[in-house]
């Protein structure tokens, strides 16, 4: 914080003193997908390194928010630190959570029950989700709150079922569908697949990711020893094969 109040302060750094909330919301992304991408090559000292690039952001809006009297970086960890602590009364408290489920269940009565003694007007389930997030996201979030009030299947068998419902869906509008059909039978497919993967207890963000790397990984291979373009794809198909056995 002293840092940053002096790469902020009269005669301190003319880029960092020009920034303002709105010009370093891309940067607060952008780490935050860098701290992903360490944990997914479960590189330990970068992620060292990210996290700290992540905590600047952190430390850059509070500096900006104490200039202008708004709050200090102390209020955002004692609002986070009470928090936790009430929100979980199964630690701090008499309360009783023994699964993880349960744990979720009372995390969300708790945040309604604040929301309540602000005096916010009730908002609908799915309200609480931002439209902002990336849109795998979003499904994943709003299908959740969906099915914790029963709106959801009752096994993953039933899942699987839509899943050749929509793919059905999809063929027939590839057949005669227009564009628009095509782009809606594709977000269905792709929402059922989130669902899906809740039922199998797997983030589909981190599971789309992990197949991002796999595939970077198989195509270098295949990029280092064949000719692109102008490889056939006999050939290229040869050499994916080879990087997926030496996996």
């Amino acid at each position: 914080m002293a840092i940053m109040a002096r790469l902020r302060a009269p005669g301190g750094c003319p880029w960092d003193r020009e920034q303002s909330f709105d010009s370093i919301k891309p940067y607060l992304l952008e780490e935050t997908y860098e701290v992903l991408d360490a944990i997914d090559r479960r590189d330990w000292p970068g992620l060292a390194d990210e996290l700290g690039d992540l905590l600047l952001q952190a430390v850059f809006f509070a500096q900006m928010a104490s200039e202008e009297n708004k709050f200090r970086i102390d209020d955002s960890l004692d609002a986070i630190s009470e928090k936790l602590i009430r929100r979980h009364p199964h630690i701090f408290g008499d309360a009783d959570a023994k699964t993880a489920d349960d744990v979720k269940r009372r995390w969300d009565e708790i945040k309604a029950e604040e929301k309540k003694a602000r005096g916010e007007a009730p908002r609908g389930i799915l309200e609480s989700v931002t439209r902002q997030a990336p849109a795998l996201v979003e499904a994943q979030q709003i299908s959740s709150k969906a099915a914790a009030v029963g709106f959801d299947w009752e096994n993953p068998d039933q899942v699987l079922e839509k899943l050749d419902e929509e793919l059905d869906e999809l063929r027939r509008a590839r057949d005669g569908g227009s564009q628009a059909e095509l782009e809606n039978e594709i977000g269905d497919l792709f929402f059922v697949l989130v669902n899906l993967a809740r039922f199998f207890k797997v983030d589909p963000e981190q599971a789309l990711r992990r197949t991002n790397a796999k595939f970077r990984r198989r195509f270098a291979h295949v990029e280092s020893r064949a000719k692109l373009p102008g490889a056939s794809i006999a050939e290229m198909e040869a050499l994916w094969q080879e990087a997926k056995g030496a996996e």
